[in-house]
């Protein structure tokens, strides 16, 4: 199977550049933190995540980073309005933004490092670019000059006066070229003292700027060359180009040999951003919307594709992702297992192939299920053939009858080895890791569970009457009208009942 990655720098799909048993470096950007986390704040770890379950899969070895920025100006601001320190927002927004990616089994990230545990590192490699060339001292701080490295802009596919129209840059007419950016800030009169660090530059005591935190902790964590760098699109002008040609002038070596930028969420038109206004926290958004529904969301479209947030979308996918849960709910009546605890397949030496004695079509669909994450991490087609994948279940346990007394153990064992490989699938996508909660009607699941209960015994004692009493009798039609009513009520509440040969089921939606 090979494996194919677009690499921004180079602007086509690569070869991937290790082999299966090497290490993997793996670094992403991660937040200022500085607010609660919004669902944008979710789309790389989610995208980066399942990237790294991926690799892992086919046997890389992989190690992932993603970096806390926990001293910026926009902390500095925010805890002012909020009259606490910095320190304090920053460590309660961290959490905040932990508690996010548990919420969406956001599980692969090796280390998170913080910008102000590296603050020595980052003062010795502002020393190197200095005394390379690439840097200068002002008063206000030491900035790197864009001209000093020659590749400047490989990454944008621009020259610096075309990345500098529009830009956000920092304005100081005495920098050299209007595109050099700050590799240490002074610090200011009203700043507070948590935020400023000792230095051996001429302006003193300061902070790092923002591009030289992520380089300093990618090099000290990962090494001089890493295999790839992640991040959302709007990083790519200016963090990471500014990351890219100050790395390489230090090292003298490539920084990244993939570099990957994910699509960003919008809103109608709009691109969703803090700026713009129109932000989704996930707080919120958890409390109207299952986990596993959000990160289907940011997968089923091309990681390098804008992804389309809007409630009604939201809404469609919790709808589809019923079929799932039932089906979950119909393995366990036919193994009388759970299939979330049911073990995933190993890869071994030939990954995304099932023995011969398969089933043919679910061999097929786990074989293009593997082919679509190695052909660029293409979630969305992985999304569809796990749907597929869905379908050709059913029908398998349908023709076999396997929820019926007397199944041919061979047939069972067939659906047990499509069903390992289904749940292979979708782990490797990070989904349903675990069952939904089976009620959301308010108190306590227990409480919820038996009042549901009590309700469904109720109905089936009005309907063994029904049944019983002789077809001109009244009290028949009254009895299976109450019956009746019993179900319509509790669907109105969002409980649907299925009447099984077994017994009667529900589920909440």
């Amino acid at each position: 199977m090979l494996l194919q990655v677009f690499s921004t720098l180079t602007r086509q799909k690569e070869p991937f550049p290790k082999k299966p048993g090497e290490r993997v470096t793996m670094y992403v950007c991660g937040p200022t933190v500085y607010k609660p986390s919004h669902i944008g704040h979710m789309v790389g770890p989610v995208i980066f995540d399942t990237v790294k379950r991926f690799l892992s899969y086919l046997g890389y070895e992989v190690t992932w980073v993603v970096n806390i920025t926990d001293v910026d100006d926009k902390l500095i601001v925010r805890a002012r309005e909020l009259n606490t320190t910095v320190p304090e927002l920053a460590a309660r927004m961290t959490e905040d933004y932990f508690a996010c990616l548990k919420a969406l089994n956001v599980t692969g990230v090796d280390h998170f490092p913080r910008a102000t545990e590296h603050i020595g590192g980052m003062i010795e490699i502002i020393q190197a670019l200095l005394a390379k060339g690439h840097a200068y001292e002002l008063d206000d701080g030491v900035y790197f000059d864009v001209t000093s490295d020659p590749d400047y802009g490989a990454l944008t596919h621009r020259d610096p006066e075309q990345m500098e129209a529009g830009a956000r840059l920092e304005v100081n007419p005495r920098k050299r070229n209007p595109g050099d950016f700050a590799l240490w800030k002074a610090a200011k009169p009203d700043e507070p003292a948590e935020v400023q660090y000792d230095s051996p530059f001429r302006c003193g005591r300061g902070r790092p700027g923002w591009h030289i935190e992520c380089t300093c902790m990618a090099l000290k964590l990962l090494g001089e060359t890493l295999d790839i760098h992640g991040g959302g699109l709007d990083l790519q002008f200016p963090h990471h180009e500014n990351e890219l040609a100050q790395s390489q002038s230090y090292t003298g070596k490539p920084f990244a040999r993939l570099w990957m930028h994910n699509g960003l969420l919008r809103m109608g038109h709009a691109k969703m951003a803090g700026s713009v206004g129109n932000v989704v926290n996930m707080a919120d958004l958890l409390r109207r919307h299952r986990p596993d529904t959000v990160r289907f969301l940011l997968l089923s479209s091309h990681y390098r594709s804008p992804i389309e947030y809007s409630e009604e979308r939201l809404d469609e996918i919790a709808k589809s992702l019923q079929g799932f849960y039932r089906f979950f709910e119909r393995y366990e009546r036919i193994t009388k297992n759970s299939l979330y605890a049911a073990a995933t397949l190993p890869s071994g030496t030939d990954p995304f192939t099932l023995p011969p004695t398969a089933d043919p079509r679910f061999a097929e669909l786990f074989r293009r299920f593997g082919e679509a994450l190695a052909d660029d991490f293409n979630t969305a087609a992985a999304i569809g053939t796990l749907h597929e994948m869905l379908a050709a279940l059913n029908r398998y346990a349908d023709q076999h009858r396997l929820e019926e007394p007397g199944t041919d153990l061979a047939r069972r064992d067939g659906f047990l080895t499509g069903s390992a490989a289904f749940r292979t699938m979708y782990n490797i996508l990070g989904l349903f890791w675990q069952p939904p909660a089976q009620a959301s009607l308010g108190g306590g699941d227990a409480l919820v569970s038996g009042l549901v209960q009590l309700l469904i015994d109720l109905r089936n004692d009005l309907r063994t009457q029904a049944k019983a009493a002789a077809p001109d009798n009244p009290l028949r039609k009254a009895l299976f009208d109450q019956s009746d009513r019993i179900r319509k009520r509790l669907g109105e509440l969002g409980v649907t009942l299925e009447d099984r040969p077994g017994g009667t089921t529900w589920r909440v939606g």
